[in-house]
């Protein structure tokens, strides 16, 4: 059963959310893993089916698709098996009744009390391995879980921005500016690449665009073109 974030008049913006935006090489780019991975998180994944259910081949991803993308690369990375990942959030779909519970605002708040109900109903399911509780039966987020959702920002109980490359960093993204691209103050960070790479400088770039020559920098960097000191 799919569950459908439900949309007002007044709320017609969030018809974005879906919209597919994000190239399966993109999508691995900003959430440190690899393309090949996360295909076979959305199209295999074992006796039970992909991790991520419901994309459709040759279609890129829609901004919940990717936002869920980067949630399942970080409890990848504290070893938590792929099929565990998928009990967990359809659990978590039914609690939320949403079709992308990881980018759900209720999943940073709640989510580790209900991980901590799945542990008890299934002993043998290892989500507690995103999970700490201290001696007095206090949970919270193991820390690498915690700076994952530390990098967005959530407004309705969505994450709406993405702080892509850290919260030190200037660059953003916000599915409601530029169609969601990486930005710096607002500018696509391929847009300045496109400028540098066919020859202009960052000083000119940064004139035009009204930009720092550092914030110039920072996303040509973000785009992975070496800057000359």
């Amino acid at each position: 059963m799919a569950y459908q974030i439900r949309l007002s008049p007044q709320e017609a913006w969030r018809r974005r959310l879906y919209l597919p935006a994000y190239r399966v090489a993109e999508a691995a780019r900003y959430t440190g893993t690899n393309a090949q991975t996360v295909a076979y998180w959305h199209y295999r994944g074992g006796a039970l089916g992909p991790a991520l259910p419901g994309k459709q081949h040759r279609v890129p991803l829609s901004w919940l698709q990717l936002v869920e993308v980067a949630f399942v690369a970080t409890f990848r990375g504290l070893g938590v098996p792929l099929q565990r990942i998928r009990r967990a959030r359809e659990y978590l779909a039914q609690i939320f009744n949403t079709e992308y519970p990881f980018a759900q605002l209720d999943l940073k708040t709640e989510g580790h009390h209900i991980l901590m109900g799945i542990i008890e109903l299934e002993p043998d399911m290892p989500v507690d391995a995103l999970i700490i509780a201290d001696m007095a039966g206090q949970t919270a987020w193991q820390p690498l879980v915690a700076d994952r959702f530390a990098q967005f920002d959530y407004e309705q109980n969505l994450a709406l921005v993405w702080h892509v490359a850290g919260r030190q960093s200037r660059i953003k993204m916000d599915p409601r500016i530029s169609f969601g691209a990486p930005i710096i103050r607002g500018i696509p960070t391929w847009a300045l690449k496109g400028r540098f790479v066919a020859g202009e400088t960052v000083e000119d770039i940064s004139e035009d665009f009204a930009l720092e020559a550092s914030e110039v920098v920072e996303a040509l960097e973000f785009e992975g073109v070496e800057v000359a000191a």
